[in-house]
């Protein structure tokens, strides 16, 4: 999902214990961005990283944000949910989230410019947190007051950090479905995906079960063994590479009904490849011919016979590690969805330009002998399933929306029969 600005360190902070996370945060900020003291912000690296991160790094930094966004005039509030830190910041140009993730003992441990996460008071009767192996799933449960269907949806999220809402811009497309669900009589569960969380518990051995599949597995038999909600259908639904994953989910989860929102059914690395010469065509400066170029070289190593679990994660797509990938070459979602006892709704979005008709109508004829397997194309849909126009691009994420009312009246009819 785009983010109009990443700057990511990996960094650990050497910080006073006595020290404000909210403090310690404005004084990283002011000094790189307000005072221009590369010197001192390299200070709070810790001694095993600040030989990568060197000090005329950071001296760039202001500068490049300058042209972008224009420089720092305040910082309008602060917000957090955990671990993570965001100061609301207006530039010359716009307002962004200076996103700031602390681990233990306050350390640092990101550092992000990303678009404005709008921050609305939790509902301490809605706030749910259900236990996944070593961490705790931090969520909303939706139950209907009335009219309760018995029916409980499970949200997965797409690839990067997502928060429950799965917000990116100004739009959250999980509690646009969540609360049309609720106000028909469906349950729901919710939940911060864990990169988003506890960042620090991804590493170089993590792969998509530990990023995806585990915590989806989880709140399923948390819901199916729990006596409160006996009797209750339960529901997996996932969004793009929630979807993609689906199968092992299902594998794992054995629910009711399965929901595959934009899932790939071709290989990651693949649509990658398509995604970036798309981006390229359609702006070259912001994805130049060199950064496609170098996605290919990196798919071909991955695909290549040279490819193997020692691998530098340099070498590899999206910088991610030899385990992860080797995960994903292992897995062919068409044939395990093929194993799938259960019926399934398929839907996908005409304007998506992340997975496309080629990954729907792959789905639909593998299943094609399956008379439960529903599918629906809507040829107005993002990737997101929100009504536009033109040609799709990545500034349809930044324009406040809706999901769609058709796509959530068909939702709402395969869930309820």
């Amino acid at each position: 999902m785009k983010k109009l600005l990443t700057l990511l360190f990996t960094l650990h902070a050497l910080l006073s214990f006595s020290q404000d996370r909210k403090e310690i945060g404005n004084a990283f900020i002011k000094a790189l961005l307000v005072d221009k003291n590369a010197e001192k912000a390299h200070s709070y690296f810790d001694p095993s990283v600040a030989g990568q991160i060197p000090v005329d790094q950071l001296k760039a930094i202001p500068e490049q944000l300058q042209g972008q966004v224009g420089g720092l005039k305040n910082i309008l509030e602060v917000n957090n949910e955990g671990n993570i830190y965001y100061y609301y910041s207006e530039f010359e140009k716009e307002k962004l989230d200076i996103q700031l993730t602390f681990g233990d003992n306050n350390k640092m441990l990101g550092f992000f410019l990303v678009p404005h996460k709008t921050f609305e008071k939790r509902d301490d009767k809605t706030e749910f947190k259900i236990k996944s192996d070593a961490v705790e799933l931090n969520g909303t449960l939706l139950v209907p007051p009335s009219n309760n269907k018995k029916r409980l949806v499970i949200f997965v999220h797409g690839s990067g950090a997502h928060d429950r809402d799965e917000t990116i811009g100004e739009n959250k497309p999980f509690k646009d479905i969540a609360e049309y669900l609720l106000a028909n009589g469906i349950a729901s569960y919710r939940y911060d995906k864990r990169t988003y969380s506890y960042p620090e518990t991804f590493n170089e051995k993590s792969t998509v079960e530990e990023e995806t599949i585990n915590d989806a597995v989880n709140a399923a038999l948390y819901f199916k063994n729990n006596t409160d909600y006996k009797g209750y259908q339960i529901i997996i639904l996932g969004h793009s590479q929630g979807a993609y994953m689906m199968p092992k989910i299902a594998e794992k989860a054995q629910v009711s009904k399965y929901i595959f929102m934009a899932g790939n059914a071709r290989s990651l690395q693949d649509i990658l490849v398509e995604q970036y010469e798309y981006l390229h065509s359609l702006d070259p400066a912001k994805v130049p011919a060199e950064a496609v170029q170098e996605v290919k070289k990196q798919v071909a190593f991955l695909n290549s016979s040279k490819f193997n679990v020692s691998s530098p994660s340099s070498e590899l797509p999206l910088g991610q590690s030899a385990a992860y990938w080797k995960y994903l070459k292992d897995y062919n979602q068409l044939n395990e969805v093929k194993k799938v006892k259960a019926p399934m709704f398929f839907a996908q979005g005409g304007r998506d330009y992340q997975v496309t008709e080629k990954d729907f109508n792959l789905w639909k004829e593998t299943l094609k002998n399956d008379k439960t397997a529903v599918f629906k194309l809507y040829p107005a849909l993002s990737h997101l399933f929100i009504a536009g126009s033109g040609k799709p691009s990545p500034k349809d994420y930044e324009t406040k929306g809706k999901v769609d009312e058709q796509f959530l009246k068909d939702l709402l009819q395969f869930i309820s029969q």
